[in-house]
């Protein structure tokens, strides 16, 4: 059956996006730096395509930038073909070096969570296959995100519009791991998968992941699992200690697929055992125990007739434990705090038929969501126990003037709910002799609202230019108001403020694009406006495990949730170019840059912000081979906050060659096979990441060679 679908082919990845909401969908190994307005291809089932299932093309060579351009805001691309060759073990790791992404790197290849444009936390929602994760990585840079990137098809960051559809708690982004646990095909040879493994130098690390499809007779199956282990990592002049860590993990799912659509069920298992270098945190050996089971389920209904296209609905619930293991306060090895989440999130979404305007064709989709969140923190730790209810409705509009002009608007209205005890400090947050602070029970509800418009517009040369504007509020999270306690692995001690108001972001974003030809570019601007901007104020005092102990403790810096106005704004750029035919490939040079500053209205810097970065390099594609030297630099960060200190600049020097080669399946059992060695930091420099709590304590990875070796059939 031959499908039609508007594209944008990049490397590895076919980025679909569905017809009337521009939302993205991908499918696997498209030829690389084409755009076609329209692809014929055959699809194993009739659903294929809408549902976002890999469509059977041919392997492309490594390396080529993705550039999406059919989205109003960018939209930064791994693919499943470039996490095979630098095997991240954290979504932070994955994307720590992409222009406008850093990461928190508070226990790398552990503990290490996005941070977009200066934002994380209670501003990035991480998510995978649509469903939020349902960890408490939000609620501490020390927790980990119970998501292994070595089974992911790919990793998506998504910023603008299209976060409207997730939720106020997406402000800054969307961070989405994408693959086929739940399955939405039937391969066309019956089964395919891919086993990747490699080896590090820097940490003696060790991993291995596999995934497999397989379906006949309108039934689809997957399996994957992974494990990785290493010890502490290597530094300049020594070793970072208390910094292993290992993982393992898998999943298995079960869909039935048929003409009108499919619905789809899974289960994974994920567990972990990690350690927090640097600090207090290295002296009592402290280590954390993330596991977490979680039930997903998506399906997607075509009906013949009537107001509706399609009807997709996602659904998910998880139980979530890990404990705080060391030496405490009486010498004694144990827990010293237990972390408990059990989250459950649903979203349907109708996309109605096309509306043919005066104007132009009119597609969309209206959506519902609903989540629970139930969070429960024991001994010390920080939060009392905490109820969090929410319930949005959302649209999406695209009016397509005329062919290369489009116009969208959106617009998100949500009911949040959050119930627990609230702390009310003394003046100064000093403790006042012989009196505790008042304990009551409190209910925060908040009713956000958010819209953006954008227009899309096709240029000469395959360029593509955007610009977008939107309105967000997002409401204060459940660790922002009732946060009352000592956070043992990151040395603070946290207090809330139960009376915060609802947050207000105005962002105007201009982008150009291009992703077809030698010249990949991916520009992109943006200034953003906060009224009641929340953020962590540190007041200088020191405390120890209770508040009648600040202002005389030792151990823990004492920070406050606060509100100011705050004006962001940056810009992140990627380009490419293919300069000299070599073989059947190029050589090719590449750079990027990016920058993002980030002040309140005081005149004081917004906390833990990355640095400036300038980078670039050259590479060669040819025969099968892949070979890159790349440089980047990180400068010194000196628009620090009040009790911030300076961050030195750093420079990463990083190279790759590898090769991979097309076998018979029926002789080796694998189609291709790809072989490589991959350096990083080879000038072994001292690396601090000015956006960790760890910057002072710790430094990342020293010189690492990494042997990577991955199968696909």
């Amino acid at each position: 059956m031959a499908t039609s679908l508007r594209t944008t082919l990049v490397a590895g990845t076919i980025l679909t996006v569905l017809p009337a909401t521009g939302f993205l969908s991908s499918g696997a190994h498209a030829q690389p730096s084409v755009t076609l307005e329209e692809l014929s291809v055959t699809s194993p089932s009739p659903i294929q395509p809408a549902a976002g299932a890999p469509v059977s093309t041919a392997d492309v060579p490594t390396g080529v930038l993705p550039v999406v351009t059919s989205t109003y805001a960018p939209v930064t691309v791994v693919t499943r073909e470039q996490i095979s060759r630098d095997q991240p073990r954290t979504l932070g790791d994955a994307l720590f070096d992409r222009p406008g992404i850093s990461s928190s790197t508070y226990a790398p290849g552990a503990a290490s969570r996005p941070i977009i444009r200066g934002l994380d936390n209670a501003r990035v929602r991480i998510q995978e296959n649509g469903i939020v994760t349902g960890d408490v990585s939000d609620l501490g840079e020390d927790h980990a995100v119970p998501i292994n990137p070595l089974v992911s098809d790919r990793i998506e960051v998504i910023r603008g519009p299209a976060t409207l559809r997730y939720g106020s708690g997406s402000i800054g982004g969307v961070v989405s791991s994408e693959n086929n646990r739940v399955p939405t095909f039937i391969p066309a040879g019956g089964v395919t998968g891919q086993v990747t493994s490699g080896f590090s130098s820097v940490d003696n690390g060790r991993l291995g992941a596999a995934t497999v499809d397989a379906g006949g007779d309108g039934i689809a199956v997957h399996a994957d699992g992974f494990k990785t282990a290493n010890d502490s990592y290597a530094i300049p002049g020594g070793i970072q200690r208390n910094s292993y860590n290992a993982s393992q993990g898998g999943a298995v799912g079960i869909s039935a697929i048929g003409d009108r659509g499919f619905v789809g069920v899974s289960f994974s298992h994920y567990d972990s055992l990690y350690a927090i270098p640097g600090g207090v945190a290295e002296q009592n050996r402290t280590r954390l125990d993330p596991r977490q089971d979680k039930v997903t389920s998506r399906g997607e209904y075509r009906p013949l007739d009537g107001p509706f296209e399609v009807i997709r609905y996602w659904a998910g619930t998880s139980v979530y434990r890990h404990d705080e293991i060391g030496i405490g306060e009486d010498g004694v090895e144990g827990i010293q705090a237990i972390f408990k989440n059990r989250e459950a999130e649903a979203r349907i979404e109708l996309q109605h038929v096309p509306v043919f305007t005066d104007l132009g064709r009119l597609t969309g989709a209206l959506g519902f969501q609903t989540g629970r969140r139930v969070l429960n923190s024991q001994l010390e730790a920080f939060l009392p126990p905490i109820e969090s209810r929410s319930n949005a409705v959302y649209l999406f509009e695209d009016l397509e003037l005329r062919p290369g002009t489009r116009v969208q608007a959106a617009g998100r209205i949500e009911g949040d709910r959050l119930n627990s005890t609230a702390t009310q400090f003394p003046a100064g947050y000093v403790p006042v002799p012989d009196q505790d602070p008042l304990q009551y029970a409190l209910t925060r509800r908040f009713a956000p609202k958010s819209a953006s418009i954008g227009a899309l517009q096709d240029l000469p040369y395959g360029f593509v230019a955007s610009v977008n504007g939107s309105y967000v509020e997002r409401g204060p999270t459940s660790y922002e108001l009732f946060s009352n306690g000592p956070h043992d692995a990151t040395a603070t001690f946290e207090i809330g403020n139960p009376n915060l108001k609802l947050e207000r972001a105005r962002t105007v974003e201009v982008s150009l694009r291009r992703a077809d030809g030698p010249l990949r570019l991916d520009a992109t601007g943006y200034v953003t406006r906060y009224t009641g901007f929340i953020y962590r104020n540190y007041t200088g005092l020191l405390c120890d495990d209770d508040f009648a102990s600040c202002g005389a403790g030792t151990e823990n810096r004492q920070i406050v949730y606060s509100q100011q106005n705050a004006t962001f704004y940056g810009a992140e750029i990627a380009a490419q170019v293919d300069a000299i035919p070599v073989g059947n490939g190029w050589f090719g040079v590449e750079g990027q840059f990016d920058v993002v500053r980030a002040q309140l209205d005081d005149g004081t810097n917004v906390p833990r912000i990355p640095p400036y970065r300038l980078g670039g390099g050259v590479f060669v594609r040819a025969d099968g081979w892949f070979a890159r030297v790349n440089w980047l630099h990180a400068f010194a960060h000196t628009e620090i906050a009040a009790f911030e200190t300076d961050t030195p600049g750093y420079d990463d020097l990083r190279a790759e060659v590898s090769y991979t080669k097309a076998l018979d399946p029926l002789v080796y059992g694998a189609s291709t096979v790809t072989l490589g060695v991959q350096g990083r930091n080879l000038l072994d420099d001292d690396i601090r990441n000015s956006a960790s709590f760890k910057k002072d304590e710790i430094l990342l990875p020293g010189r690492n060679v990494r042997l990577f070796l991955t199968a696909r059939f």
